[in-house]
Order: structure tokens, then C-alpha cells, then sequence
């Protein structure tokens, strides 16, 4: 302290000396006293000379205070003093406390996602939180392989991003792909544009992720389902599915019509597919089926004229197409084309342009064109021509066969839109083939 007050450390050492001598102390208890009163030396008094102490300390001729003489006051007090001596009314704060628990280093090699429950725990009964209005569809492609109310393992074939059976939280909303496959069924008498007979179905199909089950059997008010078919105005009929689909038939608005699911209905009967087929990741449910209106040959695809020569020994046979874009509401390439005309007289020999096959057990000739559009040869124009040498002619002329598909389009043009909350729709595929479509002369 700086108030004075001045105390001999001789006066401090001598006195347990003295106790020691007269067998009162043990020198172990004076050897603490002395560390002591040179630590509070250091501290709060004027310190007496090293050489004094060291005097005093040799005196003593008791090797518990002797060992003191090889060591200096300095390094005494730094032996009783903190490394790091601290300025006055500092306070040491107490170690940090470990923010968690600690990790193995095994779990800290990569960083990996816990993954979240696709269906929200059975005490949840919050539902999911409202999404804003869709503009559009997540992605629209086609289809290429007709939906059906069984289960497959995707609603499609090929490459598409459609509702994937990723693990959903109990926040998100559920993912559906909708299927839109249409058939145009035509019949063409001749060269007159006028006997054409057109008739055009269509199918509108809903694809689940398998994982959706999970969540409509947890929760026993699962969000309904509710969506809006547009671009109704050529639809002349529409038949929902009634086990599953419920519709509103006030509706006065020809352009659009409303619907929604029976949600009841629809968990039993995913419940059922993946029953029958539980390795599936998608499961396709038929909610509409829908007849177009049609405009006669205008309304084909492909617009076909067959003509026929028939002698005794040899039949001549020629098919005229023309590709219509103005039957799609988006032009799209015809793919996979097949012409099959059977031919009966005893076929011998056939000689064909294009080059076409002749399978002589089935009696028919088989042209193949993988595409025709609006980029192919004359516009999507041509003819397919062929000369059949026969042994037991004459033929008689035969109704011939055409089929094809389109991806990406629709002969209706119809669209859907998801009305609501809960779900989202991650796809829209379109998609036409032939039915039956066929040609006389």
C-alpha cells in the first residue's frame, strides 16, 4: 500500500525462527510462513534487501528453511503469485461452457442432410400453408405411354421431371403430375374430304408419389384435391370418374370446369395399388375422360387418300398423306408412323416406294417413317406406292391401317390448373395417338 506504513520483513522472519528453535513449529510450517510473509511482502510492503533475508535464512541451520538461500525472492513470489499478474479489481470471467455437445470426427467428415419424413408426425394436425395462385406448371412435356388406373413404376416413359418421391416435410406441399392422352379415331372413304368420319377421347390422368400414401393414411383430413380443366370449349362431353372425382355442374362458364377428389375414396385406392404393386414410385389414377368435337378431315392429324388398280395378275396401290397442323393446337412432329395394307390374290412378288415390307403369313405390306411435320419434304406431303405381282388374282381393294403418336400436344387443347392449397403440380404432359384410323378407296 502507498499510505506508509512500513513493516521489517526481518521482524516477520524472526519471530517463527524463534518458535522454531524452541521446538514449537515444525520447519516445515515455518518454511510456509516464511513464503508467505514474502508473498505478502511483494504485495503490500517494502521488501527487505536479499541479502538480510538470505542472512537471516542461514541462521535458522534447519535444511527446511535453508533451501530457501538458492532461491530468490523473485522467484519465490512469482511461485506463489499467478503467471500473469492481474491489475486491480480485475475479474477472471469463469471458461465458456461448450455451445453443444461434442461430435465425433466420423460425423464430421461430409455434411449430410437428415432426412425429413415424407408424411407429418401423427400429433401434427396442422395443415399446409396456403401457396400462392399457380401461373403456370412447374415444367410441361408429354407423355408417352397411355396412363391407365394401374399402377406403374412412373406415369411415363422417358426422361421428365415429374413428381419425384423425394421426402417432403410437413410444411410442403405435395406434388402431382397430371396426363393428358388423347386418340383420334378416322375413317377415310376415298379421295372426298367429306365422307371423313372423325371421332377424338381423351383421358386425363392424376400421378402420385408413392410417399403421398403416407401422408393421406396419417392425417385423417388430408387437403382436398381440387383442380380446374381449361379450355373446355371443344369438349363435348366430360365424364369424371364417379367413384373418385366430384364435379360442380352449376358451373355456366363453357370455357372451364371445376373438380375435386374424394380423398377418402383416393387414399383406399392407392392404398390398393400399392398393395398390388408396392415397389412403385408413381401410381396414375383416370379422374376424366372427355369426347372433342370434331370438323371432320380437318380435324386429322394426318389427311390420307388411298386409291386401287386391280387387274388379274397384278394390283397397283397408292396412298396420298398430307401432315395438318392446323388439327393440334401446337404443331408437333407425327413419330413412329406405320402403314399396313393387306393385299390378298397370291402375292409373289411386291415392288415398293419407299421400300416397304411384305410379311407374305399376315398377307400385308408395311411401310415405316419415323416423322412427318411441318419440316419435313414438302411440307409433310408424299405418297407411298406399290405394284404387287399376283398368282391367284384379282385382288379386291382392303381397308388399310395407320398409326403414330405425338408427343408434346393435344388435338383438344385443354389445360389444368390445381384450384386451392396442399398440393402443387410438378408436371403436364401431352400426348396423341392413333386409334383407329383407317382408309378405303
Amino acid at each position: 500500500m502507498q499510505s506508509g506504513f512500513t513493516v521489517s520483513l526481518n521482524e516477520m522472519i524472526y519471530l517463527p525462527l524463534f518458535f522454531y528453535r524452541m521446538k514449537v513449529v515444525s520447519g516445515q510450517m515455518i518454511s510456509r510462513w516464511i513464503i508467505s510473509c514474502i508473498t505478502t511482502a511483494y504485495g503490500v510492503v517494502q521488501i527487505t534487501p536479499p541479502q538480510k533475508l538470505m542472512a537471516h535464512l542461514m541462521r535458522a541451520q534447519e535444511p527446511s528453511v535453508a533451501f530457501l538461500s538458492n532461491v530468490s525472492i523473485l522467484d519465490i513470489c512469482r511461485a506463489a503469485r499467478p503467471t500473469t499478474p492481474l491489475s486491480v479489481g480485475t475479474i477472471v470471467p469463469p471458461p465458456r461452457p461448450a455451445s453443444r455437445p461434442k461430435i465425433s470426427t466420423g460425423k464430421l467428415s461430409g455434411i449430410n442432410e437428415i432426412p425429413r419424413p415424407f408424411s407429418p408426425p401423427l400429433t401434427s394436425n396442422s395443415s399446409p400453408p396456403p401457396i400462392a395462385p399457380l401461373a403456370r406448371a412447374e415444367s410441361i412435356s408429354s407423355i408417352s405411354s397411355s396412363a391407365s388406373l394401374s399402377a406403374a413404376n412412373t406415369p411415363t416413359v422417358g426422361v421428365s421431371r415429374g413428381p419425384s418421391p423425394v421426402t417432403l416435410g410437413n410444411q410442403d406441399t405435395l406434388p402431382v403430375a397430371v396426363a393428358f392422352t388423347e386418340s383420334v379415331n378416322a375413317y377415310f372413304k376415298g379421295a372426298d374430304p367429306t365422307k371423313c368420319i372423325v371421332k377424338i377421347t381423351g383421358d386425363m390422368t392424376v400421378s402420385f408419389p408413392s410417399g403421398i400414401i403416407k401422408v393421406f393414411t396419417s392425417n385423417p383430413s388430408p387437403a382436398v384435391l381440387c383442380f380446374r380443366v381449361k379450355n373446355t370449349s371443344k369438349l363435348e362431353q366430360i365424364l369424371p370418374n364417379a367413384q373418385l372425382v366430384y364435379s360442380d355442374q352449376s358451373q355456366s362458364d363453357s370455357s372451364t370446369k371445376d373438380f375435386w377428389m374424394n380423398m377418402q375414396a383416393v387414399t383406399v385406392y392407392l392404398k390398393k395399388l400399392s398393395e398390388q404393386n408396392p415397389s412403385a414410385s408413381y401410381y396414375n389414377v383416370d379422374v376424366l375422360k372427355y369426347q372433342v368435337s370434331s370438323n371432320g378431315i380437318q380435324s386429322t392429324p394426318l389427311n390420307l387418300a388411298t386409291y386401287w388398280k386391280c387387274n388379274a395378275s397384278t394390283t397397283d396401290v397408292r396412298v396420298d398423306y398430307k401432315y395438318n397442323p392446323e388439327s393440334m393446337t401446337v404443331p408437333s412432329m407425327l413419330s413412329n408412323i406405320q402403314v399396313v395394307v393387306p393385299v390378298d390374290g397370291g402375292v409373289t412378288n411386291m415392288q415398293s416406294l419407299p421400300p416397304a415390307k411384305w410379311n407374305a403369313e399376315q398377307m400385308k405390306a408395311f411401310w415405316k417413317i419415323s416423322g412427318i411435320s411441318e419440316k419435313s419434304e414438302n411440307g409433310g406431303s408424299g405418297s407411298l406406292r406399290a405394284k404387287f405381282d399376283l398368282l391367284e388374282g384379282p385382288s379386291k381393294p382392303a381397308t388399310l391401317a395407320v398409326q403414330f403418336i405425338s408427343e408434346g400436344s393435344t388435338l383438344s387443347g385443354v389445360d389444368v390448373e390445381l384450384v386451392g392449397t396442399g398440393y402443387r403440380l410438378s408436371l403436364v404432359k401431352r400426348r396423341f395417338a392413333t386409334g383407329r384410323y383407317m382408309a378405303d378407296c
